[in-house]
């Protein structure tokens, strides 16, 4: 199912739309993968659905992934058959679903000794039949040749052991905070609403039921009481802070963790494949992933208690990630390679007890509170469809809402199915806007590059201004664009014109100009690291 394309409108008449009398079927708090998917099923179904978002759509953990769609290989090794079918699944759908932001991406996996190659071949072949009719690519062992042809910077020896060969297999790929944008605009082409820096302040509650959602404009500090048949908690490692305002005697629900990641220049995986190392020295898994010119290095869970909207990577995280993607490559990272550092917070779900979060659930899990109050967290971005259509039909379960059948399975996303013919490549900056690709390159600018490492132009600027609610250079330089999470330092010097252009589109003074750049300054800062 395409859906035809609407543009959001301005901000003053989206609040306008806020002040309806008649009450939302459904109001989403939260603007990350959940909280999105969930609102672009439920408009799907014909209900009136809002989202309101603190920030930034994908401000924070929705934006700060590892870029990949897939099934998850170490749930594979943990026997969790039925989470990595599901997420297969569901990696297919979205790859049909949204083209231009999803493709495929070979993963080879170096073998270090006999035993290993055979062990890991067999469980990738496990990977396809799983995956089905669905799967991207047939996985294959490789020869000690083919594995240095497919990977040619993957280190020929490790800590004395001689490379034996390895296994080729196939993930998705993606922009995770494309996707949200995307996402977005979707929600819009359905009739529902999305509006960004509109946090909510408080739950109204009738007669001991959930029925609304106290909000403030972040940007003007105006409040409104919003009405709703059915209100849907979806803000990811933050759900508590939201339980908390129905009844402070909510038990925590969330043990969120910390994902590291390191951007690296091309040449460090110069082909068209990714490197995943199955088991690090402290069974973490560490990927080396190419995107968008540029090389990736992660690592996955560690333990974090507090939660920032913006967390910094340790210097003990950023020097395990250098020191072991070191002994796997050829040439060693140092920190003066390294263009960006990111850090995001993942809403794993508590288990039984204490314990590493690494063995803690990704499966996503609903609650529903006395009041009527639905919360979802857990689980990932590959999985943000099912989540979503689990969400509605509790929704429905509940007698919340009349039913009405899932529609998202077949529903393409906003720009799909893709940009005309030889226009753009799967995993470039404007393969993302897929068939908006034409409006983009026809608005001013277009051909005035602003970071070429993140291939930011003027048009890039003003599009994401007049049809991406983008209000910041932040949002931009972070999230429209990728330029912070490439090149921190290219997006510094870059904003103070990204900011004067966004002033041109929104109408704001030199003063706000200042204020965005230098609120920019202040995040960026977390991205940048010393050599």
């Amino acid at each position: 199912m395409t859906l035809p394309s609407r543009t959001p409108p301005s901000r003053d008449r989206l609040l306008a739309q806020l002040d309806s009398a008649q009450p939302w079927d459904v109001i989403v708090i939260g603007g990350g993968a959940t909280g999105l998917g969930t609102a672009v099923d439920a408009a799907a179904r014909g209900y009136r659905t809002l989202l309101i978002e603190a920030a930034d759509f994908a401000k924070g953990t929705s934006s700060k992934a590892t870029k990949l769609v897939h099934g998850g290989v170490r749930y594979l090794a943990q026997g969790n058959i039925s989470l990595v079918r599901e997420a297969l699944h569901e990696r297919g759908l979205l790859g049909r679903n949204a083209p231009h932001v999803v493709w495929p991406l070979g993963f080879v996996v170096p073998a270090y000794n006999l035993l290993e190659r055979p062990f890991y071949g067999t469980g990738m072949k496990m990977y396809d039949l799983l995956a089905g009719r669905l799967n991207l690519a047939p996985s294959r062992m490789l020869s000690r040749a083919e594995t240095l042809a497919d990977a040619p910077t993957l280190a020929p020896e490790v800590n004395g052991r001689r490379l034996r060969g390895g296994v080729r297999y196939y993930d998705g790929q993606f922009d995770d905070a494309r996707l949200a944008v995307s996402l977005m605009r979707t929600l819009f082409d359905l009739g529902g609403i999305a509006i960004n820096y509109m946090p909510a302040t408080g739950l109204n509650q009738s007669k001991g039921r959930i029925d609304g959602v106290t909000a403030r404009d972040a940007l003007t500090g105006t409040s409104f009481v919003l009405h709703a048949k059915c209100v849907v908690n979806a803000a990811g490692v933050w759900v508590d802070e939201i339980r908390h305002m129905e009844s402070r005697a909510a038990t925590g629900i969330v043990a969120p963790s910390q994902g590291v990641h390191l951007t690296l220049p091309h040449d460090f995986l110069p082909g068209k494949n990714a490197i995943l190392i199955p088991k690090t020295d402290d069974g973490r898994v560490l990927f080396v992933v190419p995107w968008n010119g540029h090389t990736i290095v992660g690592t996955t869970d560690v333990p974090r208690a507090d939660l920032p909207l913006e967390p910094e990577a340790s210097s003990q995280d950023i020097d395990f990630i250098l020191r072991t993607a070191g002994r796997y490559l050829s040439r060693k990272p140092t920190r003066s390679d390294v263009t960006s550092v990111w850090a995001g917070l993942r809403p794993l779900v508590k288990a039984g007890g204490e314990g590493a979060t690494k063995t803690l659930s990704r499966e996503h899990t609903i609650l529903v509170s006395p009041g009527g109050l639905i919360t979802v967290t857990g689980g990932k971005w590959t999985t943000y469809r099912r989540m979503a259509q689990d969400v509605m039909d509790t929704a429905a379960r509940e007698h919340m809402l009349p039913h009405a059948p899932c529609r998202t399975e077949q529903l393409a996303l906003h720009g799909a199915p893709g940009a005309p013919a030889g226009m753009t490549s799967p995993g470039t900056p404007d393969a993302y806007y897929g068939s908006d690709l034409p409006a983009l390159r026809a608005l001013a600018g277009a051909d005035r590059m602003l970071i070429a490492a993140s291939a930011l132009t003027e048009a890039h600027v003003r599009y994401a201004a007049r049809f991406e609610l983008a209000r910041s250079a932040e949002d931009v330089l972070a999230r429209r664009n990728r330029a912070l999470f490439l090149d921190s330092g290219a997006a510094l010097r870059a904003a103070p014109e990204v900011a004067r252009i966004l002033a041109e589109e929104l109408g704001h003074d030199a003063a706000w100009q200042r204020r965005t750049v230098a609120d920019f300054e202040q995040t960026a800062q977390r991205y940048r690291l010393a050599s």
